[in-house]
């Protein structure tokens, strides 16, 4: 089975400083991988997009016994989101387990917990290196950006997607728990990853 840990319910507020807004999202208990997924020799998958990443989510579940989180018809995902299959987490939920139920836009100062352009010397590291945060979750700043489920701003963006978390070259001022990045989901780079969720279904 994969590395996951087990998160508390809570709540979190989030904010978009382009157009301005700000809500609070109520979760539901749930499971977010300790780590990034990894590839070869304990580094973070990169280069993958976003229908790559709910594939790949759906894989894994097969691999362990799951069902699969998602129907994947062409380019149209549905979530079942009653499914106990691995998934990407939402933009909340990955928000909060990033903060660990305390908000904050670090959870430790910057060279401590992240591989960023400071201190990465411009390539992606193996994960659990650096300290994690107070549940436990290494590298939800830094190394690489994660994808989320949630599509960006429909009216204007359409079909982009979410990630969070910031990457080995990005500046140390990119590198906190609010800043939200998108792309379209086809969209693919050597510093964008992901992390399997699950949901905790009775």
């Amino acid at each position: 089975m994969r590395p996951l840990v087990d998160l508390p319910a809570g709540s979190i507020a989030l904010r978009d400083d382009r157009l301005g807004t700000r809500w609070q999202v109520s979760l539901a208990a749930f499971r977010l991988g300790r780590y990034p997924v990894v590839g070869a020799d304990d580094v973070p998958l990169t280069g993958i997009s976003w229908y790559d990443a709910v594939a790949l989510c759906n894989k894994l579940s097969a691999e362990d016994g799951l069902p699969a989180a998602y129907v994947i018809d062409g380019e149209e995902v549905a979530w079942s989101s009653s499914s106990p299959g691995y998934r990407l987490p939402t933009e909340a939920e990955w928000q909060y387990a990033c903060t660990a139920g305390v908000p904050a836009y670090r959870y430790g100062p910057v060279d401590d917990i992240a591989w960023y352009a400071g201190n990465s010397d411009g390539h992606p590291h193996r994960v659990g290196l650096k300290t994690p945060n107070n549940w436990g979750l290494h590298d939800m700043l830094g190394n690489v950006w994660e994808w989320c489920w949630d599509l960006y701003d429909p009216a204007t963006y359409g079909a982009y997607r979410i990630f969070r978390g910031a990457g080995f070259d990005d500046p140390e001022r990119s590198v906190g728990s609010t800043v939200r990045r998108r792309s379209h989901p086809t969209f693919a780079i050597e510093d964008l990853g992901l992390r399997i969720a699950q949901s905790i279904t009775l």
